[in-house]
């Protein structure tokens, strides 16, 4: 696969810019099951459950704006008053409570009431004239007209109720203009507000979980920033790995020009692993596939490195950021207790980027062309139970669904001259290496 139109034109993201995009879709998706889990979002979405409802809604606009006058509250009240203020009937209670109805009503039950027809006995007694004049006042009068009317009886009835504690603290409610701001519903409605624009509120709103679709399943199980400017004893080690502890780890192969150096070529400097290929003479072990382990001089020296006592994993996705120098072999690759399987997240053979993964008759690859080993690039392999699948930044460049491991695999960086190539000093160097599990 050739890139550099994909790079030319803008398919193939620059690294600075992946690597960018990477950590803010994992500082976003953290930020995002931060804020699920958060008191505010939970109340939230309980408040808006409430304040949604077609009742909440009608509620709050009866209460913000039905009229005074318009509730029955109102309504007795303005007819109470309106009855308390009518001028005649207004007389009629005074004289419901006055003195002189209780004397004339006492004077009816007296045996002196029927002298009220004898003129001549009004006009010689003055309590039979003052009650004679009380009977028929326009005071009077006025009384009989209301006593005992439909107007007194709703008098009575509203007297009643709007003396009731009851009355008084609903009628005190309905005259307040803002009554809605008083309810336990208005402080219910104001928080989901306040909370609707919290923040972390707004941006939760503003995402869907399928927008994490590539991270949501993913658990972080490896990372190696090299921030130190050592290695760690504990995470790498030297030389290469195999099921059985008596077989020789650090040595090179008989068809190979570097000796494997047991981690001398190794270092970290500004958070950069730096692997070393450089001219040094030594006389190192090699395998020879017919005479086993012999010794041999060698004018180079590199390294290899592995985490098969630390980290391995089946399945997930591996990452790391790199780059090389010198037209020699540089490879990032995963290997386990055997020979086989073998995948290679990346591979420089000195000409070209390859990657793949190895059988027992072939190595499946892709080559890859059109960008510079020399620059920095993120390198990916999405490992899952039916396939293989190779990223160069954010462009896939390779799949295969042939012999996909299904064993526990190591992370193993080396590098190392071919027998047919013109030795050289080369350079592999690394900026991180991460390693994610895939949550079921």
């Amino acid at each position: 696969m050739n890139l550099f139109w994909k790079k030319l034109f803008g398919g193939l993201t620059s690294t600075e810019k992946f690597e960018k995009q990477i950590q803010e879709q994992f500082a976003t998706y953290q930020r995002y099951k931060e804020v699920a889990q958060s008191a505010e979002l939970k109340e939230y979405m309980q408040l808006r459950e409430i304040v949604k409802t077609a009742s909440f809604k009608e509620n709050k606009k009866q209460l913000q704006n039905r009229k005074y006058k318009d509730t029955e509250e109102g309504r007795n009240w303005i007819n109470f008053q309106r009855l308390q203020n009518n001028g005649d009937f207004k007389r009629y209670l005074h004289t419901l409570q006055s003195d002189a109805l209780a004397e004339y009503q006492a004077f009816q039950q007296s045996p002196d009431y029927i002298k009220l027809a004898d003129k001549k006995a009004v006009a010689s007694d003055a309590h039979l004239k003052k009650m004679y004049d009380f009977e028929h006042s326009k005071e009077y009068k006025n009384f009989t007209r209301f006593k005992g009317s439909a107007k007194a009886g709703e008098y009575e009835r509203l007297k009643a109720l709007v003396e009731t504690e009851d009355f008084k603290k609903r009628n005190a409610f309905w005259q307040n203009e803002h009554r809605w701001e008083t309810t336990e519903e208005s402080k219910q409605d104001a928080r989901y507000y306040a909370l609707s624009k919290n923040p972390d509120i707004v941006f939760f709103e503003s995402r869907k979980a399928d927008d994490f679709k590539d991270v949501a399943g993913l658990e972080e199980r490896f990372v190696e920033n090299f921030d130190n400017n050592t290695l760690s004893n504990t995470r790498w080690q030297f030389g290469f790995h195999y099921r059985s502890a008596q077989l020789k780890g650090n040595h090179s192969f008989a068809n190979e020009q570097q000796a494997n150096n047991e981690g001398k070529n190794t270092s970290v400097s500004n958070g950069t692993l730096q692997l070393q290929t450089r001219q040094q003479t030594v006389t190192a072990s090699a395998w020879d596939v017919r005479k086993g382990f012999v010794d041999k001089q060698f004018d180079y020296t590199s390294d290899v490195m592995q985490t098969s006592g630390s980290f391995c994993q089946q399945g997930g996705v591996f990452r790391a950021k790199l780059r090389c120098t010198g037209h020699i072999h540089h490879a990032l690759w995963l290997g386990a207790d055997n020979m086989l399987p073998h995948v290679n997240i990346f591979h420089y053979n000195g000409k070209n980027i390859t990657l793949g993964n190895a059988s027992a008759n072939m190595m499946d690859e892709e080559i890859i062309k059109g960008i510079n080993p020399n620059q920095y690039y993120i390198y990916t392999l999405v490992w899952t139970n039916s396939e293989l699948v190779w990223y160069i930044n954010n462009l896939e460049v390779f799949r295969t669904a042939t012999n996909v491991p299904h064993e526990e695999m190591y992370i193993a960086l080396n590098s190392f001259i071919a027998q047919t190539q013109a030795a050289q000093p080369g350079l592999l160097e690394v900026d991180w290496i991460k390693a994610y599990a895939v949550k079921g």
